[in-house]
């Protein structure tokens, strides 16, 4: 599932990155218009009340300042609205002469709205932070002129912006627990959603594998009828066709494989029924040997194909009997290197007096996959000019190693070299695949068939059977 975690994180990575990035502006701008609207209202609301205040106290300016002030105080100590904001009178100089908070309400205010106030002569804001406490607060100024134009003073309304800051935050939290919540039912829905599309892929890919590892003629079953559903209808179109071409390629390789071997067989019978004879000159019975020799390599090869189309089609079985392993390959080894002896390679046999037991075999199989191995160090590994091959046990297992002193393999095609029809960068003749034939017999033993690079040059083949079935 690697690639579907994949999907599923870009999926869920781009998604959740633009949906958080547009919530967190929804929920900054439902704070921000929350804010404004609140701070717009009570700023409305003292600008209205210092307005009215004011004209309420013109009756009051014409007085001497005694009665002014004294006015001021009454009226301060009777505001009824004291838990919600404070009312100021501040004379002419910038002193507070009286507050709804008490005579000694605290310092005097500096805030810049007073002298604007009373520079303009018009009411005058400021919301900020009261540089005497620290805290945020809103303060409307209205200037007290008298009937000349003279200031006498300014009314002066101030609240904090605490408890309305704490109600926008409360909102801003409610529009994010909003937020979030709506994030959760997106990311259950594009789970839900995203399982509806990997789950079928990941099957399609599962299947795909298969086919692409020589299960041809499977199927895909369709479970939607979109995108997903046409690439399923595909791919198993794609399965019965490669099934339909593997089928006749495979016919054809066997009754191929079958016509040639009458002719070979008479071509064998009748080179060596020449070669028996003495009344061949040196150079005719020079080419009677180059035609035995290669009308037995392509009998090899015929049977090589036999055993191929018999794998695809499941007829290739095993005649398992109890099998002295050891005096099969000893065989095999001491038969073919008298053959290599003639084209100048050692095949050097590494005998030990460890004890091998019978195991449970097809001799003929397993002669079959000696020999196919021993030719392919011949054919690949003779510029070495030597081959060694080696039988030892443990408890479990027969293990047989052969290897040649040649070029060896490159790291690139070593994975590739059991496959069918693969002969990479060799130059030497073959189908390409005897190896793959090969490796399916021993796996039909429960072993395996390993290459690899051996230190020092040159390819080892390992081939472990089990002792027992």
């Amino acid at each position: 599932m690697g690639k579907s975690s994949s999907l599923r994180g870009r999926w869920l990575g781009n998604t959740l990155t633009i949906f958080c990035t547009l919530g967190l502006i929804c929920v900054l701008a439902i704070a921000l218009t929350f804010a404004g609207y609140y701070y717009s209202n009570m700023i409305s609301d003292m600008e209205s009340r210092a307005w009215q205040t004011s004209q309420f106290f013109s009756g009051y300016i014409g007085q001497n300042y005694e009665d002014y002030y004294r006015s001021c105080v009454t009226y301060a100590q009777k505001f009824e609205m004291s838990n919600q904001m404070e009312l100021q009178f501040i004379n002419a100089d910038g002193l507070l002469v009286a507050s709804s908070y008490g005579h000694w309400a605290g310092n005097s205010p500096t805030t810049p709205d007073i002298k604007n106030a009373m520079e303009s002569l018009d009411i005058r804001r400021f919301v900020g932070e009261n540089p005497d406490t620290g805290e945020r607060i809103i303060a409307v100024s209205c200037p007290m002129i008298y009937s000349d134009g003279k200031v006498v003073g300014v009314l002066r309304y101030v609240t904090a912006t605490r408890l309305m800051d704490m109600q926008i935050f409360q909102i801003a939290l409610m529009a994010l627990g909003g937020f979030i919540l709506l994030l959760a039912v997106l990311l259950l829905s594009s789970s839900y959603y995203i399982r509806s599309i990997l789950v079928p892929v990941d099957e399609i890919t599962q299947k795909a594998k298969k086919i692409a590892n020589g299960s041809y003629g499977v199927q895909i079953q369709k479970k939607y009828n979109d995108e997903i559903g046409d690439l399923a209808d595909t791919i198993n179109e794609m399965s019965v066709k490669i099934n339909q071409n593997e089928k006749l390629q495979a016919d054809f390789i066997s009754s191929l494989s079958h016509e040639l071997r009458t002719p070979l067989t008479a071509i064998n019978g009748w080179s060596e029924t020449l070669l028996s004879g003495d009344d061949l000159d040196p150079e005719t019975r020079r080419g009677v040997k180059i035609i035995s020799g290669e009308a037995k390599r392509l009998t090899e090869m015929v049977v090589d194909l036999l055993d191929f189309t018999r794998l695809q089609d499941g007829r290739l079985t095993l005649n398992v009997e109890m099998t002295d392993i050891r005096a099969e390959f000893e065989d095999t080894v001491y038969m073919y290197s008298s053959r290599l002896s003639q084209e100048g390679i050692l095949l050097e046999y590494l005998d030990s007096d460890e004890i091998i037991p019978e195991i449970p075999c097809d001799p003929k199989r397993m002669r079959q996959v000696f020999l196919n191995i021993l030719d392919n160090a011949a054919k690949h590994g003779g510029d070495g000019k030597r081959i060694e091959a080696s039988m030892t046990c443990d408890e479990e297992q027969v293990i047989v190693k052969i290897r040649d002193f040649g070029p060896g393999i490159s790291e690139d095609e070593l994975p590739l070299v059991k496959k069918k029809f693969y002969k990479g960068s060799s130059k030497a003749r073959g189908t390409g695949i005897g190896l793959a034939v090969c490796d399916e017999i021993v796996q039909m033993h429960g072993g395996t068939l390993k290459l690899e690079n051996a230190v020092g040059g040159g390819t080892l083949v390992t081939i472990s059977l089990p002792t027992a079935q």
